[in-house]
């Protein structure tokens, strides 16, 4: 959504009827997560992909019909032996894609609503009927509870509160899913099938440590789409000209600013100082929080001579056992930017639980299946 979040925008303050097809479940091997837009607006401009090309020809007949009156719909594309090349999903899975019309004018203040808070960056969660006891296409938009209360219904009020609750739990983890209830939100019943897709704040990376290796981390983490903040004492090495790419450089000790900023479960943290002075009371404030990950550079020397300083200074083994130190993955890696990408890919490692292996030494789905692991 947010790679097509500008031109969404734009329709709706236009008055432009789209349909929007989303991808809302995942069997096997695809090329898309589950949330993945495609817009079809009324001139038939096509907007963002559901699958990487495979399916788009015949998603985008979808969006025109429903467009022209003829009512949400999930429609699903898989392949068998016979079929594979026939449907043109060749990478070897199934996915179920929902497309709804917002035609009106109220559909599309409604859109706007969304569109307008995930581009401020405020957490927002879209729970939408997907097939059973409820009309496919019934929208319920979710915020956090200290935000407001849900907006729109999904056709009874305890299917809304079963929803919303759920709704608020996945938010708070930065997760999309499709959830059952009964129709009227009872747990552990199949009547009612719900996509909730939730649109949280980008997460942070926090790279501190202001050298040339911190520069190109900070580049591949905003490339991965992490809000990246970089933090050094050291008034000529902390500036923004040095590192154009971050969101935000900050001058303090590091230990003094992670015990004041905001870090939770997808925070990514990179200690690249190589000074005890910065690097001891810096992991023991990390070792603190919640983050997804800490990874420390650093020698194996540096690395045990660490470890000696932070058990002195009380942290336990299970503690210790959170860091990521030597930081990244054995690529060989020789430049800054070699570095910085042997760091992502055990970032990327830890979020999604790979193996960190090549591909062609493994057998099975290529993609793992579900969410985060727990600590990433």
């Amino acid at each position: 959504m947010r790679d097509i979040l500008p031109d969404l925008r734009a329709r709706c303050a236009d008055g432009v009827p789209l349909a929007l097809a989303t991808v809302v479940a995942v069997h096997g091997s695809a090329p898309r997560d589950p949330g993945a837009v495609m817009a079809v607006d009324a001139v038939g401009t096509v907007l963002g992909s559901v699958s990487g090309g495979c399916v788009e020809g015949d998603v985008y007949e979808v969006a025109r019909e429903v467009l022209a009156g003829a009512g949400p719909r999930v429609v699903a594309y898989g392949i068998s032996d016979d079929e594979a090349f026939g449907v043109g999903l060749t990478c070897g899975g199934t996915i179920e894609v929902l497309v709804r019309a917002y035609a009106t004018a109220a559909e599309r203040a409604d859109l706007a609503v969304v569109l307008d808070l995930i581009a401020a960056d405020r957490p927002v969660a879209e729970a939408t009927v997907l097939s059973g006891a409820a009309e496919t296409g019934a929208r319920l938009v979710v915020r956090p509870s200290d935000v407001g209360p849900a907006t729109g219904t999904l056709g009874s009020e305890g299917l809304d509160a079963a929803v919303t609750d759920d709704a608020r739990g996945l938010l708070a983890q930065g997760h999309t899913a499709t959830q059952w209830y009964g129709a009227h939100g009872q747990r552990r019943m199949q009547e009612v099938a719900v996509f909730i897709r939730t649109y949280a704040p980008p997460p942070r990376m926090l790279v501190f440590g202001a050298i040339d290796h911190a520069a190109a981390t900070a580049r591949i983490g905003s490339f991965l789409g992490y809000r990246v903040t970089v933090c050094d004492a050291r008034p000529a090495f902390a500036t923004r000209e040095r590192f154009p790419t971050a969101d935000e450089v900050v001058r303090a000790w590091p230990h003094t600013y992670l015990e004041s900023t905001e870090v939770d479960a997808r925070t990514v943290i990179c200690v690249l100082t190589h000074d005890p002075k910065f690097d001891v009371p810096l992991l023991l404030a990390a070792l603190r929080t919640p983050a997804a990950y800490i990874g420390v550079m650093g020698s194996r020397r540096t690395h045990h001579d660490r470890l000696a300083r932070l058990r002195e200074a009380g942290a336990d083994e299970a503690a210790l056992s959170r860091l990521a130190s030597p930081v990244g993955l054995d690529l060989g890696a020789r430049t800054p930017e070699e570095t910085a990408v042997s760091i992502a890919a055990e970032v990327i490692q830890h979020r999604w639980g790979g193996t960190g292996r090549p591909l062609g030494e493994l057998t099975g789905a290529i993609h793992h299946p579900g969410g985060p692991t727990g600590t990433r």
